[in-house]
């Protein structure tokens, strides 16, 4: 058994309302579906530079976790953006400007080429996209608008790094920095959309704001489709420990492998920040429920106050676990990938995106966690590793090397 480690103590909520035997059904399909996954990979798949990512075994911290196996799904490549929110952003703002430029010019089909070329320049040039974001969202949407040809306005909070205001810069978005966390950026790009007549592409719904949101979880649903065709063809996962946010990332991956695998689908464990639990307590309280937390987490992409709605729809019965855990467990994931002795070549792994394995390791190194998720010796666990340095100088001061040293080394 793994030693246990002082420094990073898991807090673990089992999700009462779990239902294993529910059927995936009509409320659950409306929001993520694999009908609505296919509209998806047929245009995400066309995308010029797509590729499926990696699945990584990762045995050393599988033997140092005590199970059998761990994979790593390794997002840090996905197109040029470095993070699996290439697929959710993007997707949704070239839906929405289909629908625009169908809206007003009607009976004209509207692909994802003609926007590419300017061929509805004139409708699309007279648009705006906004969005709040911690970083890779935000970069997302972004790139979207500059390859589908639209205007956009990016909201981030005071804490976004100057590293990842720049990277979204860098594709032609305006950024207004809110003197607030997240939540206020959200409060706030939505108030100035609703008075510039933009649109908000946010992958985070509320009342009266779900269709948007449902397209951006879609697209996430590429990256687990990936993962399940990957997988050794006679072995399934026993687990999935998966990053939370405001949601939308878990519940995807929760009804996708839900419709796929029903009552045979993983244990999925859901890992937030100690200080950013918004789906922990809403587990707790059995209803979306606000962080107790001050939201001051160095997993800055996870440092959200408040829950979708439409992934807390899926999560409340899909959802088996809710974990937390200190910053220290993903500095020092980040550190173990970064060093290559998990049995491959070193991993350059973002510090939000490391969450996920960070909970399965500090889980695994408390007996009492452990036994309470079921991590036996013969386990078989999948992670996401959804981002790679989006930020590199935070990421050097982190883990003590630069992301071109590591990956030399």
């Amino acid at each position: 058994m793994p030693e246990a480690d002082s420094s990073c103590i898991p807090r673990l909520f089992s999700n009462p309302r779990a239902d294993q035997d529910r059927v995936y059904g009509p409320s659950e399909r409306a929001i993520v579906s694999r009908a609505a996954f296919e509209e998806a990979m047929a245009e995400i798949g066309a995308w010029p530079g797509y590729a499926p990512t990696p699945l990584r075994s990762l045995p050393g911290l599988a033997r140092e976790a005590g199970i059998d196996r761990i994979w790593y799904k390794d997002e840090s490549a996905r197109f040029a953006l470095g993070s699996f929110k290439a697929l959710g952003g993007a997707y949704a703002v070239l839906r929405l400007l289909a629908r625009e430029v169908t809206a007003r010019v009607p009976g004209v089909p509207v692909t994802a080429l003609d926007l590419v070329v300017g061929r509805h320049a004139k409708v699309t040039r007279t648009l705006t996209v906004a969005t709040a974001t911690d970083g890779n969202h935000g970069r997302s949407v972004a790139w979207g608008a500059q390859v589908f040809g639209c205007n956009c306005v990016i909201y981030v909070p005071a804490a976004c790094s100057p590293g990842r205001r720049a990277a979204i810069e860098s594709y032609g978005a305006t950024v207004v920095v809110v003197d607030g966390l997240y939540d206020d950026a959200v409060r706030r790009a939505a108030a100035d959309a609703a008075a510039g007549g933009w649109f908000i592409v946010s992958d985070t719904s509320y009342s009266g704001y779900m269709d948007i949101p449902r397209d951006v979880m879609q697209g996430y649903s590429v990256m687990v489709e990936e993962a399940i065709t990957q997988l050794p063809s006679s072995e399934r996962p026993t687990h999935v420990f998966i990053q939370g946010g405001v949601g939308a990332l878990p519940a995807v991956v929760c009804g996708h492998l839900w419709e796929s695998w029903g009552r045979q689908r993983p244990r999925l464990v859901v890992v937030e920040p100690h200080r950013a639990d918004c789906l922990y307590q809403s587990a707790v309280a059995g209803r979306p429920t606000k962080s107790a937390g001050d939201l001051d987490t160095v997993m800055a992409g996870l440092a959200c106050g408040e829950v979708s709605l439409l992934a807390w729809a899926i999560l409340e019965r899909g959802a088996d676990d809710f974990l937390t855990i200190p910053d220290e467990g993903a500095i020092r994931t980040m550190r173990k990938l970064a060093e290559g002795g998990q049995g491959g070549r070193p991993i350059v792994a973002g510090e939000s995106g490391v969450a996920g394995l960070a909970g399965l390791l500090c889980a695994a190194a408390h007996e009492d966690t452990r036994q309470a998720l079921g991590l036996a010796p013969d386990a078989r666990v999948l992670v996401f590793g959804t981002e790679g340095a989006t930020d590199p100088l935070v990421y050097a001061e982190l883990v003590g090397r630069s992301p071109e040293a590591v990956l030399a080394g």
